[in-house]
């Protein structure tokens, strides 16, 4: 029986110290054996200086000082470990003893450098700013509630919710400071132009004459028009001030850059949930049973949320590994059956997007043509409807192509992640690419179809007879869309999900379910944030106050959701991944800035500002008011000022910028490295587990007395 250490030293190395049961000191039995697994002196382990879990009292006394002094040793090796107390796998007794010894540690040899103090208070009030912002956050337990209920995707929309909540309410405090304050600060701001023939660009009268009856005043409040035209909300009201124009282009400058690195900041943090999910370390069934449970959940309420939740994430994980079965088992005519029908279907999309788009620039077109008319001037509810048309259209087109999008993706044959990115990607472009193509038929009404030889343009650069103040017009614009977006909202939560909710309780049976039934559709939710955050974000340089509107639109609309959902929706049936979604929201969202800023950087740097109105008038370009400004500066300032847009300044900046990047690139290299070498000492330690196993099962074969 000698060979039995060598076995078990080949087997395993070391024993790490932990003595074997009595009656298997003459030979190791299959208990024996068995605990020296990795895992079975995991589940013993008790802390250091503890004995592990199945080692009897009167092994103890046995084993004696030998015992004692080894786990003495390991409790001293142990307890040195320069990690936080924290970050270790002990249970709290442990750890805490860990932390009284560092505590006296410090005391008895002092608390280190000045660098180690400072940066050991500077990581403390870091953890403790996070503490209090997260303490901060809005609807926390709501959106607990809500992931608990209903999963972590519907739960992703009213995070997205909260978050756009948060820019708008930045936006609008930084609107009040740069934009509002300095105009009053500065005096009273003057009234309307009036009407002035001598000026080469036309007159500007924004306000009517006379009294104005209660259908106009209405269509006035829904347009944007009349006394509305002429005051905060629009860029026209502004006075020519060159510190108001300065800061008027600094506040549009900061919200956008404001905007882009807090969006960065949520797409990093979910893209790391979306590797570690979609890598497959953490989507094993083994995470979810036996790392998911908060252990700190305190009342029933708490523990069946978060029950739920794991329900969720092993349906999704549950569903998802079905369809990648049906796929891994396709034969070669089944795959190309599959990629036929899937070209076909992206073959109808393209079609019916085409389709949506000639319509809405055709709806855009003929509103100009139809204002005109004598019928549409004395009608002001049919002038209302012809003012919104375009409005109109696009919410049309949000409403009916999305339902047909979602038809079209199972058919696919995707995941349920993926068929939610597809749907998104179509109805985002849908949608997105409706109010770019609203944007290009303003552009063309505004610059004569970029013809400056124009007739009409060639005197001022735009089109200053039919609009003299386009600033404010493509403002109105933008306003009408929010407004149609937020009455569209409202309508449909109230004539058509809690009717449905209401024929449901009427009309028991299969019939009653199969008409109330509902569930909160997450793409279509989310893309309808995203088009709004999208139009207050090309709107505001015109519409100053459009995101204080969006503010109180977005606090109406949680709460319109919130009794929805709750009131009238079942969970869904299908599910999918919440990381997808915490990535890719704000991918999409930081696409609509990305196209916000073009129609914005075009009206700043290329068209003529209007010259009766607006805090630019009398300038080139909107953006020739900054060299203005920095020439009436002190003669250091305009050099250091003037410096940075040099090449002596950029190419420096560039080739400290390529260094840290290939630094970035090279560190994030050697990590990638580092995981991979890890994971193949994870693979190692699987096998010794099963060699250990496979020696266990040759002992029960050859000793069946054990």
């Amino acid at each position: 029986m000698e060979e039995n250490p060598t076995l078990e030293s080949e087997a395993w190395g070391s024993s790490r110290g932990w003595l074997a049961p009595r009656e298997a000191r003459g030979g190791p039995s299959l208990s024996s054996v068995l605990n020296e697994l990795p895992s079975a002196a995991t589940l013993r382990y008790r802390g250091p200086g503890v004995l592990p879990w199945g080692v009897p009292e009167e092994e103890e006394e046995e084993a004696g000082g030998r015992s004692r002094k080894a786990f003495t040793e390991v409790t001293q090796t142990e307890l040195q470990d320069p990690h936080p107390s924290r970050e270790l796998p002990w249970p709290m007794q442990a750890r805490r003893a860990h932390r009284q010894r560092n505590a006296r540690d410090q005391v008895i040899y002092g608390s280190g450098t000045r660098t180690d103090q400072w940066a050991r208070l500077l990581r403390r009030s870091k953890e403790k700013t996070k503490e209090g912002l997260q303490s901060l956050q809005p609807w926390s337990w709501t959106l607990k509630r809500i992931g608990g209920q209903f999963g972590g995707g519907t739960e992703s929309y009213f995070s997205l919710l909260r978050f756009l909540l948060l820019l708008n309410v930045l936006a609008s405090v930084l609107m009040a400071c740069m934009t509002l304050l300095p105009t009053w600060l500065g005096g009273a701001p003057p009234g309307p132009p009036g009407s002035n023939t001598s000026s080469p660009c036309g007159s500007y009268n924004p306000h009517p004459q006379g009294l104005v009856t209660f259908a106009t005043q209405l269509f006035n409040l829904l347009s944007g028009e009349g006394y509305l035209e002429w005051s905060p909300l629009f860029y026209g009201f502004y006075p020519p001030r060159p510190r108001l124009a300065v800061t008027y282009l600094c506040w549009a400058f900061a919200v956008g850059l404001i905007c882009l690195l807090l969006i960065l900041h949520r797409s990093v943090s979910g893209l790391k949930q979306t590797l570690l999910a979609e890598s497959g370390d953490l989507t094993s069934y083994s995470h979810r049973v036996f790392s998911a449970w908060n252990f700190g959940l305190c009342g029933d309420v708490h523990v069946r949320l978060r029950q739920r939740i794991i329900l969720y994430e092993l349906q999704v994980e549950l569903e998802e590994t079905v369809v990648r079965r049906q796929a891994a088992v396709r034969t070669l005519g089944q795959e190309a059956r599959v990629w036929l029908v899937r070209v076909l279907l992206n073959l109808l999309v393209i079609a019916l997007l085409g389709g949506a788009f000639y319509g809405i620039y055709w709806a855009t077109e003929t509103t100009v043509k139809l204002q005109e008319t004598p019928l549409v001037q004395q009608l002001p509810l049919l002038k209302l409807v012809v003012n919104y048309l375009p409005s109109i259209f696009i919410a049309v087109v949000n409403f009916v192509l999305p339902p047909v999008f979602k038809l079209i993706a199972p058919l696919e044959g995707y995941t349920r992640s993926r068929q939610i990115v597809f749907i998104l990607l179509r109805t985002v472009f849908l949608r997105l690419a409706s109010l770019v193509v609203l944007l290009f038929s303003l552009w063309k009404q505004i610059t004569c179809g970029g013809d400056s030889e124009a007739k009409d343009c060639k005197t001022c650069g735009y089109n200053y007879k039919e609009l003299p103040c386009w600033e404010t017009v493509l403002g109105q614009e933008m306003y009408k869309l929010l407004l149609f977006d937020l009455l569209t909202a409202l309508a449909v939560a109230l004539l058509i999900q809690f009717p449905r909710k209401l024929l449901c309780g009427l009309c028991p049976g299969a019939l009653g379910r199969l008409v109330g039934t509902q569930e909160f559709q997450v793409p279509d939710e989310v893309l309808g944030l995203i088009y709004a955050q999208t139009v207050v974000w090309v709107g505001s340089f015109f519409c100053p106050l459009l995101p204080l509107l969006n503010t109180v639109k977005f606090l109406l609309l949680f709460y319109l959701k919130k009794l929805t959902l709750f009131s009238t929706c079942s969970p869904a049936a299908r599910t999918f991944r919440a990381s997808t979604a915490n990535f890719f929201f704000p991918l999409v969202l930081l696409l609509g800035l990305a196209i916000s800023s073009v129609p914005l950087l075009y009206s700043i740097f290329l068209i003529p500002p209007s010259k009766p109105c607006g805090p630019f008038r009398g300038q080139s370009s909107i953006w020739a008011q900054i060299p203005e400004s920095i020439s009436s500066l002190p003669e250091t300032t305009q050099n250091f000022l003037f410096f940075l847009g040099t090449q002596a300044f950029a190419a420096p900046l560039l080739l400290i910028s390529s260094i840290l990047m290939a630094y970035t690139v090279a560190r994030a290299n050697s990590y990638g490295r580092l995981i991979s070498e890890l994971k193949r000492q994870r693979e190692t330690e699987a096998q010794n587990k099963v060699f250990l196993a496979r020696r266990a099962v040759a002992l029960t074969s050859t000793k069946p007395a054990l």
